[in-house]
């Protein structure tokens, strides 16, 4: 029998991306959707959460897809009613909120899974099979992308706990912390700040590798046109790029993986096993680079931003 789910927060990545994802999976039903401004057709809606956890609990699992600042207390309450909770990347505005959450998922005998999309991209195994057998020599990201085409007017991602360019750059270091046969950390950063906002715009990090490989990694807001989503690698034994933030794969210049994108498909697979193990996935790896950059990078004061 099928799981039954609501969706908290019905922008767009929950309408380009979440909504239909569940729908082609047997293992879920959308039972109802809880939004201040926006529904789905045919189930119910709510403008609260705890609304909906009085009205409705028959509902098992609760999916977040609402902006970083406001997710702890959404998924706490999640937690103490006893229901799953699958949370949007990031998991949190910060590691302490994603430390406590998993306590209480763990306390209340729940499912708890910080999802990175990115991670799930269909390219993104070979690259790591790919890795394993071989020493990395070279390994540069490049996360470039025009924030009005993908966020427009959000202002929330301006705010402390947004992120700023992190936000798709987190994209980025999921997949680094997935493919990669060993951690690595960061060693230097250099992070643009406009003038008139509080996260971010652009970055550059520097990260140290335990074999002595150079790795690397720009994210750019910035950047009009064709949209770039990149992971180049060189090695011993050939190299190999990522681009399309997953959807294609490369080996020795040779495609690999072309036009493949089930990302959220797969993050719901992964939910549902999930669930059915009474097992949890809160894997911080990825956030915990981001954190070290706004420690260690230098700040750069640009030009002020505007939508």
């Amino acid at each position: 029998m099928a799981e039954k789910l609501a969706l908290v927060g019905i922008g767009k990545i929950a309408r380009d991306q979440h909504i239909s994802s569940i729908a082609a999976n047997p293992d879920w039903q959308l039972e109802a959707a809880v939004s201040r401004h926006a529904g789905v057709d045919g189930i119910d809606h709510y403008t609260d959460l705890d609304e909906l956890l009085e009205k409705r609990p028959d509902i098992t699992t609760i999916s977040l897809a609402i902006p970083p600042q406001p997710r702890f207390e959404y998924a706490a309450r999640a937690l103490r009613a006893g229901k799953h909770v699958m949370l949007e990347k990031p998991p949190g505005q910060s590691l302490a909120e994603c430390f406590a959450l998993e306590d209480l998922a763990r306390e209340q005998g729940v499912t708890l899974f910080a999802t990175w999309h990115s991670r799930y991209a269909d390219s993104v195994p070979a690259l790591k099979a790919f890795l394993a057998e071989r020493t990395l020599k070279r390994l540069k990201i490049t996360w470039k992308e025009d924030v009005r085409r993908w966020h427009p007017g959000q202002e929330w991602i301006w705010e402390p706990g947004g992120m700023g360019v992190f936000d798709p750059g987190i994209n980025a270091l999921s997949i680094l912390t997935e493919i990669l046969p060993y951690p690595v950390h960061l060693s230097a950063a250099t992070l643009e700040f406009p003038a008139n906002r509080a996260t971010p715009i652009a970055a550059s990090l520097t990260f140290a590798d335990p074999v002595g490989a150079e790795m690397s990694a720009e994210f750019d807001w910035r950047q009009e046109g064709p949209q770039t989503w990149d992971i180049e690698v060189e090695t011993d034994g050939g190299s190999a790029k990522l681009s399309l933030g997953g959807e294609r794969l490369e080996i020795d210049g040779a495609p690999v993986i072309e036009g493949s994108n089930h990302e959220y498909a797969n993050l719901y697979a992964r939910m549902a096993d999930l669930v059915k193990e009474g097992a949890r996935d809160v894997d911080l790896s990825p956030m915990i680079h981001v954190c070290d950059a706004f420690s260690l990078g230098k700040r750069v004061i640009t030009d002020p931003f505007e939508f």
